[in-house]
C-alpha cells in the first residue's frame, strides 16, 4: 500500500501529465478552424493543406505520448524556449533599449524597470542567469558545458555595462545566440537515436497489441492511457474561461468608454452566456469537451441518486457514460458545429431537452429495481422506502413540469412532439412501477397467501409494455418524419435504424416470447393433478420451491412431488422437469407413469391406476411400509430422486437440447419488463 506522499506524487503526476496534453487539443482546434481564403492558388491551398496535416500529425503523435517520454518531450521543449526568450532579451536589450533615458510602463500604467543603467544591467544579468542555469539544467549539460551556456548568455549584457558600440554589441549578441543555437542543435542530434528507438518501440508495441487484441481495445487502452476525458474537459473549461475573461474585459471597457456604471446587467449577463454557450460548441473537439463536463456532472448525479436511495448495483454508475454519448450522437445528428450561432444556441436547448428527458429514463432504470426489491422482500423499515418514493414522485413530477413549460413557450413541432412523448412515457413507467409495488406491499402485509398476484403483475406489466412499444413505434414515425421533411442526413438513419431493432423489433420479440412461455407454463401445470382437502392434509410435508406449507390446493407431478401452483408455474417457465428428480413434468401424448415416487420427504399417496388418488389409510400404509423398508433401499430412493444434480449443460441435454432462458430466472414479471 503506498504511503500518502506516493499517492500525493502520483496524483501531481497524473495533474501534470492531464495539463502537458491539452495544448495539442488546442493545437489541434485551432488548425482545424483557421480560415483559408478560397481564392489563393492552388500551390498556396496545397501548403497550407501540408502545413495543417503535419500541425494535426505533429500534435497528435504527442497527445498520445506514454507519460515519461512526454515529460522529456516537455523536458527539451522548456528548454528551447527558455534560450529562445533569452536570446531574445539579448537582441532587444543590445539593440533598443536606452538605459538612461527609458521609461516603460506596463498594460495597468505602473512602472516596470527603473530609470537608471546599473538597476536595469543588474537585474537583467539576474534574469540572464537564472535562464542559463535553467537551460543547463533541463537538458542535464555538463559541469563545463554548463558554464560556457551561462558565460555565452551573460556575455551580452556585460557588453552593456563597458558601454561598447551599438554595432560590437548587436555582434555580441548575435554570436551569443549563435553558440546557444549550437549547443541546442548538437544536444537534439545526439538524441536522435533514442527518439528513432522510441519511435520504433511504439510502433512495434501497437503492431503487437493491435495482432492480439484487436483495434477497440487499443483504442480503449489508449483512451483511458491519456486520460483523453479529463484532457478534453480541463480543454474545454480551460477554454470558456479565457473566453469569459476576454468578453468581461470587453464589456468592462465599452461601459467605462459610455460612462455606463452598471456594465453587467442581467440582459448584458445573458448575452455572455449565450456567447460562451454558443463558442462552446463551434467545433468537434469543443462538442467533445462539452460532452465529458456532461460526463462528470451525469456521473456525480447518478452517485448521489444511488446513494441516496441505497443501491450498490455496478450496472446503474453507467450514467456517466450514457449521458455524453447521447449528447454527443444528438450533436453530430443536428449538425451542432456547423449552424449559425442563433441557431447553434436554439438546437443546443433542444438536444438538451432531449437529454434531459433520457438520464430521468436512465434513472427510473436505477430506481425501479430498489422499488421491486424493497416491496417483494417486505421491508418494514420506512426509512428505507421513503428516498426511492420520493425519487418516483420527482420523476412523475418533473416531466410533467417540463412538458407544460414547453408548451406554453413553443409551437407544436416534431422535437417538441419527441420530448412530450418521452415526458408521458416516462409518467407511464412510473405509474406501473408505483402500482406493482403497491400490490407487492398488500401481498406483504396480507396473512394469506394471494395466488393471483402473479397475474396482476404480469398485467400491469405487460400493459406498460405494450404502452412503450406504442410510443415506440410513434417516435419512429416522427423520425421517419423529421428525416424526409425537416433535416435528413445519414446518421439520423442510422439512429432510427437502431430504434426500430432495439425499441420495436427486439421489445415486441421479447414481450411475445414472455406471452408464449406464460401459455406454456400454465397449460402444463393444469395438465397436472390437483390435491385439495383431506388428500391435502395427508401430505403433512412442504413445498419444495417455497419451503411454505399448502394451505388449499397443490400440484402433484408425474413423479409424485407436490408444489404450489403459483411456485410450480414460475419454475415452468424456465424448465420443463421436476425441480426435485428433474423428470420431465409434461409430455405429450404419453400415459402417466404410475408407479410410486417419493414425495419432498420420500413418502408419496400412489394412484391406484385409474388416476385416483390413495386414500388417507392407504397412505398411512404405505408409510409404515416405507419405514420398515431396509436402509440400502431407502438411500437408493433418496439418492434416485433428491441427491440427483445436474448443472445447466445437462439441464438443457434432458430438455433435448433447449438452453436455459436467462431473461425468465426470476419471474415472468421480470421478463415481461425487457
Amino acid at each position: 500500500m503506498a504511503s500518502p506522499q506516493g499517492r500525493l506524487t502520483q496524483q501531481a503526476m497524473a495533474v501534470l501529465d492531464v495539463v502537458f496534453r491539452v495544448p495539442c487539443v488546442f493545437i489541434i482546434d485551432a488548425i482545424c478552424n483557421c480560415y483559408s481564403d478560397p481564392a489563393s492558388g492552388w500551390a498556396v491551398t496545397a501548403g497550407r493543406i501540408f502545413l495543417r496535416c503535419l500541425g494535426i500529425l505533429g500534435s497528435s503523435m504527442v497527445l498520445t505520448l506514454s507519460q515519461k517520454a512526454l515529460f522529456r518531450f516537455y523536458t527539451l521543449f522548456f528548454a528551447v524556449l527558455l534560450g529562445t526568450v533569452s536570446v531574445l532579451i539579448n537582441y532587444y536589450a543590445t539593440s533598443h533599449v536606452d538605459f538612461y533615458g527609458a521609461y516603460y510602463k506596463a498594460a495597468l500604467g505602473h512602472r516596470l524597470l527603473p530609470r537608471n543603467g546599473p538597476s536595469l544591467w543588474l537585474g537583467l544579468a539576474i534574469v540572464q542567469l537564472m535562464f542559463g542555469i535553467g537551460y543547463a539544467v533541463l537538458l542535464n549539460v555538463q559541469s563545463v558545458s554548463a558554464a560556457f551556456v551561462i558565460l555565452s548568455v551573460t556575455v551580452p549584457i556585460w557588453g552593456l555595462v563597458v558601454e561598447l558600440p551599438v554595432e560590437a554589441r548587436q555582434l555580441v549578441s548575435t554570436i551569443s545566440g549563435l553558440l546557444l543555437a549550437l549547443n541546442t542543435a548538437v544536444y537534439l542530434a545526439a538524441k536522435l537515436r533514442w527518439f528513432y528507438y522510441s519511435c520504433r518501440y511504439v510502433y512495434l508495441l501497437v503492431r503487437h497489441m493491435y495482432r492480439i487484441y484487436g483495434v477497440q481495445l487499443l483504442l480503449e487502452d489508449t483512451w483511458k492511457r491519456i486520460r483523453f476525458p479529463d484532457v478534453l474537459r480541463v480543454f474545454w473549461l480551460t477554454r470558456m474561461t479565457a473566453q469569459a475573461i476576454i468578453l468581461v474585459y470587453v464589456v468592462r471597457v465599452v461601459s467605462s468608454e459610455t460612462g455606463d456604471p452598471s456594465y453587467l446587467s442581467w440582459d448584458v449577463f445573458w448575452d455572455l452566456v449565450s456567447n460562451l454557450i454558443i463558442s462552446g460548441c463551434d467545433s468537434t473537439l469543443t462538442v467533445l469537451g462539452m460532452s465529458a463536463v456532461i460526463s462528470s456532472i451525469a456521473h456525480y448525479l447518478g452517485l448521489s441518486i444511488l446513494a441516496f436511495i441505497g443501491s450498490t448495483e455496478e450496472e446503474d454508475k453507467r450514467l456517466g457514460f450514457v449521458a455524453p454519448v447521447l449528447f454527443f450522437i444528438l450533436a453530430l445528428q443536428t449538425g451542432l458545429s456547423g449552424l449559425q450561432p442563433e441557431e447553434r444556441l436554439v438546437r443546443l436547448s433542444r438536444n438538451m431537452c432531449l437529454l434531459l428527458t433520457a438520464i430521468l429514463h436512465f434513472i427510473h432504470g436505477m430506481t425501479d429495481p430498489v422499488l421491486m426489491s424493497l416491496s417483494a422482500s417486505h421491508v418494514p423499515s420506512m426509512r428505507r422506502h421513503f428516498p426511492v418514493l420520493l425519487v418516483s414522485l420527482c420523476l412523475f413530477v418533473l416531466p410533467v413540469l417540463l412538458s407544460v413549460l414547453l408548451w406554453h413557450r413553443y409551437a407544436l413541432s416534431t422535437w417538441l412532439f419527441a420530448v412530450t412523448a418521452f415526458c408521458v412515457e416516462l409518467c407511464l413507467k412510473v405509474i406501473v412501477s408505483l402500482t406493482v409495488y403497491g400490490l407487492f406491499m398488500v401481498d406483504g402485509y396480507s396473512g394469506v397467501l394471494w395466488e393471483k398476484l402473479d397475474d396482476y403483475v404480469y398485467y400491469v406489466r405487460s400493459t406498460g409494455n405494450v404502452i412503450e412499444f406504442v410510443f415506440g413505434v410513434i417516435m419512429f414515425g416522427n423520425g421517419a418524419y423529421t428525416m424526409m421533411f425537416e433535416s435528413g442526413s445519414k446518421i439520423r438513419a442510422c439512429m432510427m435504424c437502431l430504434h426500430a431493432y432495439f425499441n420495436i423489433y427486439l421489445q415486441a420479440k421479447n414481450g411475445w416470447k414472455t406471452f408464449i412461455n406464460r401459455r406454456t407454463a400454465v397449460k402444463k401445470m393444469n395438465s397436472l393433478p390437483e390435491v385439495k382437502g383431506v388428500q391435502l392434509n395427508a401430505i403433512k410435508d412442504v413445498c419444495a420451491i417455497c419451503y411454505q406449507e399448502f394451505v388449499s390446493s397443490a400440484r402433484v407431478t408425474p413423479c409424485r412431488h407436490y408444489f404450489h401452483a403459483l411456485c410450480l408455474r414460475k419454475w415452468l417457465y424456465i424448465q420443463d422437469t421436476c425441480p426435485m428428480c428433474h423428470q420431465k413434468v409434461y409430455v405429450e401424448e404419453e400415459p402417466r407413469d404410475t408407479a410410486a415416487f417419493s414425495n419432498n420427504n420420500g413418502y408419496a399417496a400412489p394412484d391406484d391406476g385409474a388416476g385416483r388418488l390413495a386414500e388417507p389409510r392407504e397412505v398411512e400404509g404405505i408409510a409404515a411400509e416405507a419405514a420398515a423398508a431396509a436402509p440400502d433401499s431407502d438411500s437408493e430412493l433418496l439418492e434416485d430422486n433428491d441427491s440427483i444434480e445436474y448443472d445447466e449443460e445437462e439441464w438443457g441435454a434432458k430438455n433435448g437440447g433447449m438452453p436455459m432462458e436467462e431473461d425468465y430466472i426470476n419471474d415472468d414479471t421480470d421478463s415481461s419488463d425487457e
